[in-house]
């Protein structure tokens, strides 16, 4: 390359041009198959009055000795429920600014819905068995495979029995793109926190429904894919969830592969932008065979305890007793939504204490069957009654909220939460934090996925206790290292998954613009201010 070539500024030029986000490449919130059947779903089902702190506080988890007694009936009906309280539309709103808006039953980064949900199952009361892919715009499934294919998860998730005894099975995949086209690289974090928001509904629906179900992350990723007939690219299998007890013993069909499959496209410019990290990392956490889930299930790292857990266990559940009042479950997912303001109002210290308690509790899921996390919550505390303002963190252990420091810190909150009124307004921001060092030494690339999507499923626990208490509650994105320099040294080597503020929402319930002392700061430094200024 010489001076006289000179595609080289051309480039760079183009590389580096600033706009504002590209709509002409927007994806399509929703995937379709136009050319498949339409298997339409009741729109009539009964409501869910299960008080939502009582169901997040419920026992039901995965049928192998660590379920309840009793069992819900898993049936067309039931699968009604769960997906429209999981991933459906629940209700919308035409708005002078931006047109019609639909609202889906949990939350999602810029409102994008990175998740599409899969159903595989045996013949159940009115549904036959097959694999199916749910359209929340239509309200439908559209068959992808006719028969009992269960099997083929037992098989790729390990041999693990629960696809076995579970007459159905949820998949969630992740179109990255969809998150990307906004948040680019980073996008990959946020589609893990949708589906954890999505699956704080689910695993609360199950135990309101008395539905055993658990969350597993460990199975073959090309497997699931290819039983869902897509192709593990744009969008790919990150969890499964094994429903119900009582199922008919798996048949053995043979994975003979129909025609491709090409869902609708509704882009109608330029292809989705690679981004190479987002790639890369999919594709060194995918597992590749059953022996090698096996393997990454019953490692154990020198210095973890019995079970390989690498947080401590939790205190016991709380009794009924001793749970708040709250709005019924169906109820708080059909209204809620993310808050834009918080009015700096108190809450009181029982309704802090439900919700930190509530996204605390232990999730059932093949990473730590016996009761553990794989993360760690802190908070900062700006306004509860009875309780100094300050950071905290939850201990495991006590079940209750330690003293880190004490202090108004409403500008840090402000500024941790990436520069937004709502870090420092609302009453309280919980932060989930892992260590990254040793669930990846314990689980490898396959823990960061966990990682995120543990996160998630707490802040989607928050979203709903602090709605079921009449409160608001948002996700917000974060100054990484920021987080962790804050809460040290007691947060020392550990990373913040994701954060959700709760409080009482405000009014209007707009954004409030916000610019932190510390950011004012920051900035007249990088300009030549000396630090002493």
């Amino acid at each position: 390359m010489n001076n006289q070539d000179t595609g080289a500024a051309q480039t760079f030029h183009n590389a580096t041009k600033l706009e504002y986000i590209n709509l002409r490449n927007k994806p399509s919130l929703f995937k379709t198959y136009s050319q498949l059947p339409v298997v339409p779903l009741p729109t009539v089902f009964p409501a869910v009055d299960t008080p939502t702190l009582q169901a997040l506080a419920g026992t039901v988890s995965l049928p192998d000795g660590r379920a309840s007694a009793t069992s819900g009936t898993f049936d067309v009906t039931a699968v009604t429920r769960l997906l429209f309280h999981t991933a459906g539309l629940v209700r919308q709103a035409m708005l002078p600014s931006a047109g019609l808006v639909q609202y889906r039953a949990a939350a999602s980064a810029g409102a994008l819905y990175p998740i599409d949900v899969y159903l595989v199952c045996q013949d159940i009361p009115g549904l036959d068995a097959g694999v199916y892919h749910f359209a929340p715009e239509t309200f439908a499934l559209r068959p992808l495979r006719k028969g009992d294919y269960r099997a083929e998860l037992v098989e790729a998730a390990g041999q693990d029995q629960n696809f076995a005894t579970a007459p159905g099975t949820l998949v969630f995949t992740a179109n990255f793109w969809r998150s990307a086209w906004k948040y680019r690289a980073r996008g990959y974090r946020y589609c893990f926190w949708d589906c954890g928001t999505m699956l704080a509904n689910l695993l609360a629906l199950c135990s309101a429904l008395d539905l055993p179900a658990g969350l597993v992350t460990g199975f073959v990723d090309k497997r699931v894919d290819t039983l869902l007939r897509i192709q593990g690219e744009e969008e790919s299998s990150i969890c499964l969830v094994p429903v119900g007890t009582g199922g008919q013993t798996p048949s053995e069909l043979d994975m003979v592969e129909p025609a491709p499959l090409t869902p609708d496209r509704r882009i109608t410019a330029a292809d989705p932008i690679d981004y190479p990290e987002t790639s890369s990392l999919h594709q060194a956490s995918c597992l590749t065979d059953e022996a090698e889930v096996i393997a990454w299930r019953t490692s154990q790292p020198e210095g973890s305890d019995d079970e390989g857990n690498t947080t401590e266990a939790e205190p016991s559940p709380a009794s009924l007793a001793e749970i708040p009042q709250s709005t019924s479950l169906g109820e708080v997912i059909r209204k809620r939504g993310s808050t834009r303001r918080f009015s700096r109002d108190p809450i009181s210290r029982t309704q802090l204490d439900a919700i930190v308690r509530s996204a605390a509790h232990s999730v059932p899921a093949d990473l730590h069957d016996s009761g553990g996390s794989l993360i760690d919550v802190y908070a900062i505390v700006n306004n509860v009654e009875g309780m100094p303002s300050g950071s905290y963190f939850f201990s495991p252990q006590s079940g209750e909220l330690e003293t880190l420091r004490e202090g108004n810190f409403r500008e840090e909150a402000g500024h941790l939460c990436f520069e937004q009124a709502l870090g420092a307004d609302a009453s309280v921001i919980t932060f989930f934090m892992a260590d990254l060092e040793k669930i990846l030494e314990r689980y490898g690339n396959r823990g960061y996925r966990a990682a995120q999507l543990e996160a998630g499923i707490c802040g989607g626990k928050v979203y709903l206790s602090a709605h079921s208490l009449g409160l608001g509650a948002t996700g917000m994105t974060f100054y990484d290292d920021d987080v962790t320099d804050f809460f040290s040294p007691h947060a020392e080597g550990k990373s913040l998954m994701f954060l959700v503020a709760a409080g009482v929402e405000g009014r209007p319930n707009r954004v409030r613009p916000f610019r932190s002392r510390i950011a004012v700061n920051l900035d007249s430094r990088a300009r030549g201010a000396s630090k002493d200024r």
